[in-house]
């Protein structure tokens, strides 16, 4: 692997610190197996010398570095929806009910694509 966007972190940026090529780069964009955990409980990573050995580029990155940039992105990404250029799925569960086990199934990494909750049919 020469480019990994990472938002997991944990055990999946593990196996992808394994399955790198030297001098893959590595954009780090989220921690969410980390995110509610305290910092004494956050686990450091088991195989950050694959960083040293391999070469790898590691760089943070935060959307609101370019926040100046928001509408330039909008009018570009409604472009490339309507166009096609750009490919998403929706996980969609049914009514209120379904909520809190689709909020859960979203932090535990079980659905694909945005998952969203449908309260009633559209007419």
């Amino acid at each position: 692997m020469d480019i990994y966007f990472d938002n997991a972190g944990g055990p999946i940026l593990e196996a992808a610190l394994d399955a790198a090529n030297r001098f893959a780069r590595f954009v780090e964009c989220g921690m969410i197996s980390q995110y509610n955990l305290t910092r004494d409980e956050t686990p450091g990573i088991r195989n950050m010398t694959h960083v040293v050995r391999k070469a790898i580029r590691m760089q943070g990155f935060i959307v609101s570095d370019h926040a100046d940039r928001r509408a330039e992105f909008d009018a570009e990404m409604i472009d490339w929806l309507k166009a096609g250029k750009i490919k998403y799925r929706i996980d969609v569960a049914e009514g209120l009910d379904a909520a809190p086990a689709a909020f859960i199934a979203m932090l535990k990494g079980e659905n694909f694509g945005k998952q969203v909750v449908r309260i009633s049919a559209e007419d």
